[in-house]
């Protein structure tokens, strides 16, 4: 099989993190996509993060109903620092036979040479699925040069241009602006019924 490993905070999950998924999992014939919860990144230090317990039932809200999404809970499962290339062994021990295609974006994979051990998580996926936006220019010699091996293991989809982002849902939020047409419908049920995201 074909696994698509898509980690992040997820606060909140939004429509263009669903987009993206099913983009990856079409474009890169994945069989599935598991989606990892990361309950506090490493890469946002000093960033106020929803708890975890929250993000995991919008999560399962989101994507309960497609048969080609997955939520893993091996990083909420595990003590912090959650770093990537710690969940990818752990879960290249789960399907030992399977491939793992590590999905990010474009602007992580400028970033990813500040990532913990990058080199390790390289070693440990078969592919690095990267989202690329129109206009993000990599150096890939440079990145090469940094994290020796990654330039074999690249792969590269088109992701339509999604203007959304958790942070911008979290102060439309606070403001009381819309955001109902940027969620799920169920995920945007769980904020009005537990008043997230108004503090």
């Amino acid at each position: 099989m074909r696994i698509g490993i898509f980690g992040g905070t997820f606060d909140p999950v939004h429509l263009g993190h669903l987009i993206i998924a099913e983009e990856a999992r079409w474009q890169l014939k994945l069989d599935r996509v598991l989606w990892l919860l990361t309950p506090v990144s490493p890469l946002k230090t000093g960033v106020e993060i929803s708890p975890w317990q929250e993000r995991w039932e919008m999560l399962v809200a989101a994507i309960q109903d497609h048969p080609g999404f997955e939520l893993s809970s091996i990083d909420v499962d595990r003590p912090a620092p959650h770093f990537a290339y710690e969940s990818a062994a752990l879960l290249r021990n789960v399907h030992p036979g399977d491939q793992l295609v590590y999905l990010i974006g474009g602007d992580s994979l400028r970033d990813f040479p500040k990532w913990g051990n990058p080199e390790a998580l390289v070693t440990q996926v078969d592919q690095i699925g990267v989202m690329q936006r129109p206009g993000n220019q990599i150096d890939l010699d440079d990145l090469e040069e940094k994290v020796p091996g990654i330039k074999a293991k690249l792969v590269w989809l088109n992701s339509p241009l999604i203007e959304i982002s958790g942070k911008m849902i979290r102060k439309r939020l606070k403001a009381g602006d819309p955001v109902r047409h940027f969620l799920p419908d169920k995920v945007y049920q769980i904020i009005l019924e537990n008043q997230l995201y108004l503090d």
